[in-house]
């Protein structure tokens, strides 16, 4: 609306007033909604098309899995299971290599994540661990002859 047009109900027209910065905000929502909405309907669209390829797969698949059963069963159970080793071997690897670098960080007092938990919970159990220690004197009667 560059140039004035004439209404019946308008006649003056001031100018707009500049966007307020919650109006800039506002669309930056809409535009961050927006893309998250096509990206989500595109993921749906994706994923329906993959379902019905699947169907259609498994529809035209199925007489042969029929007719080659035999190897093919044995054949899928021995991949599944080389396939869930070389996995849980990876998964393990990475999961303890993490934990040793935990660790390092953990003694070389660079507070890795959780680190303030842990102390609490040592320092939580070392305590427990004095008034077990305590209770057992107590009952034995031999409070501190030992430790």
């Amino acid at each position: 609306m560059a140039h004035q047009e004439h209404h019946p109900h308008h006649h003056h027209h001031p100018p707009p007033p500049p966007p307020p910065p919650q109006k800039t905000q506002l669309s930056y929502q809409i535009v961050k909604t927006s893309t998250a909405a096509t990206i989500g309907g595109s993921c749906m669209v994706l994923s329906g098309l993959t379902l019905a390829g699947t169907v259609i797969a498994l529809v035209v698949a199925t007489p042969l899995l029929v007719i080659f059963s035999p190897v093919l069963v044995p054949a899928a159970i021995t991949v599944f299971l080389v396939t869930a080793g070389l996995v849980a071997s990876g998964g393990f690897g990475v999961s303890s290599v993490s934990v040793f670098y935990w660790l390092y960080k953990y003694v070389r007092g660079q507070q890795p994540v959780g680190a303030d938990k842990l102390d609490r919970a040592r320092d939580k159990l070392t305590g427990k661990a004095m008034d077990v220690k305590e209770r057992v004197a107590e009952q034995t009667g031999t409070r501190g002859t030992q430790g």
